[in-house]
């Protein structure tokens, strides 16, 4: 008797059947076998440049950097203050070539951890520029040494913004954030971009989209879409209207394949961020 095994689909809850010698495929849109080709094959076009330059914003030069500090619980209202009164003041700094775009404390998600996301406006240069002054900084080096004291762990990634994605600006609350953090399977993220290119248009009408990053340095293959809501019953229908959307559920359906896992962050701003 001929081997036979049964597969289930997540989309539309359909099978797909192999019965051997013979091939039999039963879907409702499987049209030239797409989704059977994205599970086993991933073909990106040989490139002769670097995928940061292909999918970045050229004409910015601008570098993120995010952080991730997660504090002793007792120590978290006291690290928030600390934090917020030396970003202010480099904020504010004009001869300090960086800025704060968003501080937040996650509310779903990792516990009693802060999310801190900076731009060095003029890239690697900048960020250069910016060591050079805090090692010169003896107020911001007694931050750190009273910083250490409330940390239990901390890890930053350096970023590059989508060439597509929104530029994270300023914004008036309040609001709740959702940093989605996919790591993607290595050489796909041409391909990641590729489809998102499309995606986003889906994703703008309530304005929730913030911003979109690819690391550079620290774990690599990582994206990290950052989205504003007034809520969490507006991230649900914000969410659920998008499947509405001709070309959302393609989008989805195509990326998928491309993520080794993910991870979702509800965060609320801190006082002082600029995003709100």
């Amino acid at each position: 008797m001929a081997a036979k095994w049964c597969l289930q689909l997540s989309r539309a809850q359909q099978f797909l059947c192999v019965d051997t010698p013979r091939l039999l495929i039963s879907r409702r849109d499987f049209a030239e076998k797409g989704w059977f080709q994205s599970m086993f094959v991933h073909k990106v076009d040989p490139r002769k440049d670097a995928h940061s330059n292909l999918l970045s914003k050229r004409e910015t030069s601008n570098l993120y950097k995010i952080q991730f500090h997660n504090v002793k619980p007792e120590c978290l209202e006291a690290y928030n203050n600390l934090s917020a009164e030396v970003q202010n003041r480099l904020h504010c700094d004009k001869d300090y070539p960086c800025e704060i775009v968003g501080s937040w404390n996650t509310w779903y998600g990792e516990q009693d951890q802060a999310v801190h996301l900076w731009r060095y406006s003029g890239g690697y240069p900048a960020l250069t520029e910016s060591l050079n002054i805090l090692r010169q900084d003896k107020e911001y080096l007694e931050f750190r040494k009273e910083r250490s004291k409330m940390l239990i762990a901390r890890r930053n990634q350096l970023l590059l913004e989508f060439s597509f994605w929104n530029e994270p600006l300023p914004r008036k609350g309040p609001n709740i954030y959702e940093l989605r953090t996919y790591r993607l399977k290595p050489g796909t993220m041409i391909e990641w971009g590729n489809h998102w290119a499309r995606a986003i248009k889906h994703r703008q009408e309530n304005q929730e989209a913030v911003g979109g990053f690819f690391t550079q340095i620290g774990d690599l293959y990582v994206v990290h879409h950052l989205w504003a809501y007034k809520d969490l019953q507006s991230r649900d229908e914000t969410r659920n209207s998008a499947w509405q959307k001709p070309g959302w559920d393609d989008s989805v359906y195509y990326t998928v394949p491309l993520i080794r896992n993910m991870e979702s962050r509800i965060m609320i701003p801190l006082k002082g961020s600029p995003l709100q």
